[in-house]
């Protein structure tokens, strides 16, 4: 008599079938295909055109970022990109974006492009740039006679601003300078970084972890 209270589990069996196996194999290789396929539309456009890992490197903006750190540097609309595949240039993107004044900026060191500068923004495209007397005036259409430059946010009162020069910047130019300004090899010495330079502005300090900000 069946015991229809029986604890035992119920077996269940079925015949093996090769070519349910192989199609699980095959399904299996296609999923992971697809991951790769999704992966690569995802990441390589955020890679090219919208945020940039990048080490900082030397003391010329300490103290505010220090050599070691990491940061993600907001590339889209700042950077001029062009997207090839072998050969064959397929489309170019302009800079549409003009970075903010004070602002921290990657760009292209304009006497080296191999190398990869970090500065602050002090003049915009257009501006006239004045240091003197450890002050930083600019005059633009707004401020036709000048204001003088107001960094209390992130320079310390001790720090000095130094040199004795006035600068008009063109059309596709900005002035920059590094925070830690007496140790900073930067337009006050080598002169306006172009548009075309630009890599874009620092988004986020990922790295390290108590000094996580974003910007």
């Amino acid at each position: 008599m069946e015991n229809k209270f029986s604890k035992e589990p119920l077996v269940i069996k079925e015949e093996k079938n090769d070519n349910e196996n192989y199609q699980g194999v095959g399904s299996f290789i296609l999923e992971i295909i697809k991951i790769i396929a999704l992966a690569f539309i995802i990441i390589v456009p955020i890679r090219v055109f919208l945020f940039q890992p990048f080490f900082v490197q030397g003391s010329s903006m300490e103290p505010n970022f220090e050599d070691g750190q990491y940061l993600i540097v907001n590339e889209f609309g700042y950077k001029e990109t062009d997207l090839s595949i072998s050969s064959t240039n397929l489309f170019n993107v302009k800079p549409f974006k003009v970075a903010a004044r004070q602002s921290v900026v990657v760009f292209r060191y304009p006497l080296d492009p191999s190398k990869f500068f970090i500065k602050r923004v002090i003049g915009l495209p257009g501006e006239t740039v004045q240091v003197k007397d450890d002050q930083v005036t600019v005059f633009n259409k707004t401020h036709p006679d000048g204001f003088v430059l107001n960094e209390s946010t992130y320079l310390s009162s001790s720090v000095m601003t130094s040199g004795d020069d006035k600068i008009t910047l063109g059309p596709d130019q900005y002035f920059v300078m590094g925070d830690n300004r007496e140790f900073s090899s930067d337009s006050r010495a080598w002169g306006p970084v172009p548009v075309s330079d630009l890599i874009g502005e620092v988004e986020l300090r990922a790295w390290p972890l108590n000094k996580i900000s974003v910007y």
